[in-house]
């Protein structure tokens, strides 16, 4: 059964992963190619330090002189983690309550599968769909830069990948444990969104001003930024990261034992 849970839900993925793994590829690829432009461009390092101090820090506009620093500041601190966000959030909201809504759980819960190995089956699977979108990203990281001359070794690309696949995973385990806790897609995705907002916003804040830094370690989103995250190597945060993601699915684990929703769909 563990099989069958978890490659089915694989399955059920696999068009919506193909599409999301080639559009994160090819975004990373057109990213690589401005970056001749940007390089030759004169008095770059000056131009940069003609920002406000703060737009400065938060962007980190002093390491785009570099390939590195250039996909950091345009990617992977910008849109590449909303999209893996939105990717994880998405999934985790449909693996148990958007079966629930759509009254195809209890299909499950009335096999000898108990409820808790649903729960962790989905949650792999969830983990590893977001760990082929940072397959994608990271040979595309890595194709870009050899095409393109942007000098990003593969471990620094790995670096980037592997933290925005940890980032992913983590808010896509909440809005997993949210929607088993209450059944509600609608419900899991504004959880889940709302939290990834607020510790963008410590996040954000610690950078910009500094009463706030000392919050900044609290934030999912600083554990996966810290560093680069492209470039960063292997930080601590990432530990957090996995941590985190445990002790949700741990939450989530007897929620759907005992759980009464032949009418759930209905509501």
């Amino acid at each position: 059964m563990f099989r069958t849970v978890f490659l089915k839900s694989l399955r059920d993925a696999r068009r919506g992963l193909l599409g999301w793994s080639i559009a994160i590829g090819l975004l990373v690829l057109l990213e690589c190619a401005l970056w001749p432009s940007v390089r030759d461009m004169p008095n770059l390092t000056e131009l940069y330090r003609s920002f406000p101090e703060e737009l400065r820090a938060f962007f980190d506009l002093e390491a785009m002189n570099t390939g590195t620093g250039f996909l950091n500041a345009e990617l992977f601190t910008l849109l590449l983690p909303g999209l893996f966000l939105v990717y994880g959030i998405g999934h985790g909201a449909r693996a148990i309550a958007g079966e629930e809504e759509q009254g195809t759980l209890e299909l499950l819960l009335v096999t000898p599968v108990s409820g808790a190995r649903i729960v962790v089956d989905k949650a792999l699977a969830l983990a590893a769909s977001l760990a082929v979108l940072g397959s994608a990203l990271l040979a595309a990281t890595i194709l870009g830069s050899l095409i393109f001359g942007l000098g990003i070794s593969v471990s620094a690309a790995a670096s980037g990948a592997l933290a925005l696949t940890l980032l992913g995973t983590e808010y896509g385990v909440l809005a997993l444990a949210a929607g088993a806790l209450t059944g509600r897609r609608a419900v899991a995705i504004a959880v889940a969104a709302a939290a990834a907002t607020a510790a963008y916003v410590i996040y954000a804040a610690g950078l910009m001003v500094p009463r706030f830094e000392s919050w900044q370690p609290y934030s999912p989103i600083h554990q996966a930024f810290e560093g680069g995250p492209l470039g960063a190597g292997f930080q601590t945060g990432y530990l957090w990261l996995v941590a985190g993601s445990a002790v949700l699915v741990a939450i989530a684990l007897p929620a759907l034992d005992g759980r009464d929703i032949s009418t759930a769909h209905g509501r």
